[in-house]
């Protein structure tokens, strides 16, 4: 569902995204950890046609984000780290305003609503204005805008960020159960204990490279049970 080939980005020769190459497939939750600067979101904004790459490139759900970045979008939902919603809105209003973006509309909307209600358990939040909403109650308009049209590919870049102890749990949870469905993640953090629980295959990133990519039980087995002692280790040198 992703892949990535040789995708970079450099700022006045200064390489941000150094030659990455991974893939991600269905029912996948993908970990692309490192510390801040990494890199990481550089190659997230990329992948979602946000930022074009210098060198490489990368396809979505089968569309190269070069060439068919409307496709892309199309079969893309981003959850990033501190998004703000509008707060005069309830939480059906803003999710009706972004279901527009995607010709949602109608019957259909209200079936899409159904759906993500059910799924993330929104029945006390959509109705309650966004300024009256507990962080978590955000959390959960920010996260079922992302995936009313169902994408097939979810990016999330440090989606925890500034969330009390319930909202991250709730969104840890809703990691697993939408790779449930069979839809293809990217979690993008600098916290390795949050990888540690829902990811399947981990990439460290360091200086804008890839520098190790495994499956978790690898990338643990190499950090005696623990991803941070693995990342060290790599950077260390160690095998």
């Amino acid at each position: 569902m992703v892949k990535a080939e040789g995708l970079s980005k450099t700022y006045t020769h200064t390489w941000a995204v150094d030659h990455l190459s991974f893939t991600v497939g269905k029912g996948e939750v993908y970990g692309l950890l490192g510390p801040n600067g990494a890199g990481k979101t550089t190659t997230l904004r990329m992948l979602a046609t946000l930022l074009r790459p210098s060198a490489g490139t990368a396809a979505v759900a089968g569309y190269d984000i070069r060439q068919q970045p409307l496709e892309v979008r199309r079969n893309l939902g981003i959850v990033n780290g501190g998004m703000q919603v509008y707060e005069r809105l309830t939480g059906r209003e803003v999710l009706q305003f972004f279901a527009g973006f995607y010709g949602i509309e109608g019957r259909r909307f209200r079936e899409r609503l159904e759906w993500v209600s059910a799924l993330l358990g929104m029945d006390r939040v959509l109705d309650k204005l966004v300024r009256e909403m507990s962080t978590g109650m955000r959390q959960k308009i920010v996260i079922a805008r992302a995936i009313l049209h169902q994408p097939p590919v979810l990016l999330l870049d440090e989606a925890t960020a500034g969330l009390d102890v319930f909202a991250r749990r709730a969104l840890l949870d809703f990691v697993l159960q939408y790779r449930g469905l069979g839809h293809a993640l990217i979690y993008s953090t600098h916290v390795m204990s949050e990888a540690e629980e829902v990811c399947d295959r981990v990439g460290f990133m360091h200086g804008g490279k890839l520098v190790y990519e495994g499956s978790k039980a690898e990338a643990l087995a190499l950090g005696q049970g623990s991803l941070e002692r693995a990342f060290i280790r790599r950077l260390e040198g160690g095998a």
